[in-house]
């Protein structure tokens, strides 16, 4: 696809990717197909519930697979225990900040399907992770956040081991 940016995961989030995509193919859509065949054999489809409901779910899930599928051909896996310079941030890393008020949060960089904020991953190409990439311990990063600018400073940077 034209335009479509490369798309650097982690293998479990490539894994993650790959068991959504196989279960909404091998299970999900099958099962569904199914149902809107007999739905379909049941008469007027204009007022069977079955049917429009299962055509509409349908879309979804073919949606979702197309999603997936592009996902998967722009991923380039990268493995966190890898980097060669676990002295700076990079792809995988996990970072204690602390900003002006010595408030301190901790994240980790991963791709953008596997972000979660609220669990402290955060996905490589949002502000905070742009700002962060190629620090090092000690290093100060100015993030912009919509309420203005947001300075942190780098306290640890570590990665799993191999």
């Amino acid at each position: 696809m034209a335009g479509e940016k490369t798309n650097i995961i982690s293998p479990a989030g490539y894994a993650a990717l790959r068991s959504e995509y196989d279960l909404l193919l091998g299970d999900e859509r099958p099962k569904l197909v199914e149902v809107i065949s007999w739905a379909a054999g049941n008469g007027d489809r204009s007022e069977n519930g079955d049917y429009i409901y299962g055509r509409k779910r349908l879309r979804e899930i073919d949606r979702r697979l197309s999603f997936l599928a592009r996902r998967m051909k722009a991923a380039r896996v990268v493995d966190p225990a890898e980097q060669p310079d676990k002295s700076r941030i990079w792809f995988g890393a996990t970072v204690e900040l602390a900003d002006d008020d010595d408030a301190r949060r901790i994240v980790t960089l991963v791709g953008d399907d596997e972000a979660e904020a609220g669990e402290g991953r955060i996905g490589w190409n949002s502000p905070l992770a742009r700002a962060l990439r190629g620090a090092a311990i000690g290093d100060l990063r100015t993030v912009q956040l919509p309420a203005g600018p947001k300075e942190w400073e780098v306290i640890t940077v570590s990665y799993p081991a191999a």
